[in-house]
C-alpha cells in the first residue's frame, strides 16, 4: 500500500472517487446540525436582556460571517498553490469556492441589516466593518467574473489567482475593524484569548450552525469541483468511464 502524502488525492482522477464518498456524509452533518442548532438557538436559548428576540439572527449572521472570511483565505490559498505549482486541482477548487463565499458573504450583509434595523435603527451604516464586509462581496463577484471571462482555463485562473492574493489582505481588515476604528458593529462575542460572553445555551446553538455551515460548504464546494473536474478532463479516459452508463 501506498503511502499517504499531501500530494495523494492531487491528481484529479483521486480526487473525484473521494468527493464522491464524503458527499452524502458531509450533507447528512450538515442537516442535523442545522436542525439541532437552529432548534437550541430559537427554541431553548433565552432571549437577550438588551436586544430581546432581534439577538436570534446571531445564529444565522456570525456563522455566515465567519464562513465569508475563512473561504476567501482558502480561496486565495488554493489559488495560489494552483499558480505557483501548476496544480489544476488546486486551481479547480478555488474556482468552487468562489461561489459558496460570495453566498455567505451576502448572507453575512443581508443578516447584518436585519439585525442592524431594530439594533441600530437603520438598515445600513457605512460601518468600516460593513465597508469591508461588501469589498469582500465584490472581491468575490470579481474573482467570479475575472475566471470566466477569459476563454483559456489556465490563464483564468493565473489571473483570478492574482485577483484573490491582492484581495485577501481585506480579511483581515474586516475581522479588526472594530479594534482598529470607532465602528458601531459590537466587537468579538468569542474570542481565543478569552472566555465566551454569552450564555452556554446559545454559545452551543452557534458553534453547532458554524459546523453546519462548515459541512454545507463543504458538500457543495465538492460538488462543484467534481462537475468543474468532468468538464476540464473530458477526454481522459477515467472521465469517459466515469460518464458513461455502466452496462448491464
Amino acid at each position: 500500500m501506498s503511502r499517504l502524502s499531501w500530494t495523494t488525492f492531487a491528481a484529479p482522477s483521486r480526487f473525484e472517487p473521494l468527493a464522491a464518498a464524503a458527499i452524502p456524509w458531509l450533507w447528512a452533518v450538515s442537516i442535523l446540525t442545522a436542525v439541532a442548532g437552529l432548534y437550541q438557538g430559537f427554541i431553548i436559548a433565552p432571549s437577550d436582556f438588551q436586544q430581546g428576540q432581534a439577538y436570534r439572527i446571531i445564529f444565522i449572521h456570525v456563522p455566515a460571517a465567519w464562513m465569508s472570511m475563512v473561504l476567501y483565505l482558502v480561496m486565495a490559498f488554493w489559488a495560489g498553490i494552483g499558480w505557483a505549482f501548476n496544480i489544476r486541482l488546486a486551481s479547480m477548487l478555488s474556482r468552487a469556492i468562489a461561489p459558496t463565499g460570495a453566498m455567505f458573504t451576502f448572507i453575512a450583509l443581508w443578516t447584518g441589516a436585519l439585525w442592524g434595523k431594530p439594533t441600530w435603527g437603520t438598515w445600513w451604516v457605512w460601518d468600516a466593518r460593513l465597508t469591508s464586509e461588501l469589498i469582500l462581496l465584490f472581491l468575490y463577484l470579481g474573482y467570479i467574473a475575472l475566471v470566466e471571462a477569459i476563454d483559456d482555463p489556465r490563464r483564468g485562473d493565473h489571473a483570478g489567482a492574482l485577483l484573490a492574493l491582492v484581495g485577501a489582505v481585506n480579511v483581515p481588515i474586516i475581522y479588526f475593524s472594530v479594534t482598529w476604528w470607532n465602528t458601531l458593529h459590537q466587537g468579538s462575542t468569542i474570542s481565543m484569548t478569552a472566555a465566551p460572553k454569552m450564555a452556554a445555551t446559545m454559545l452551543t446553538a452557534l458553534l453547532l450552525m458554524t459546523l453546519s455551515f462548515w459541512a454545507y460548504a463543504f458538500a457543495v464546494v465538492f460538488t462543484r469541483t467534481r462537475a468543474i473536474v468532468v468538464e476540464r478532463e473530458r477526454g481522459a479516459q477515467w472521465v469517459t468511464a466515469l460518464t458513461q452508463p455502466a452496462k448491464e
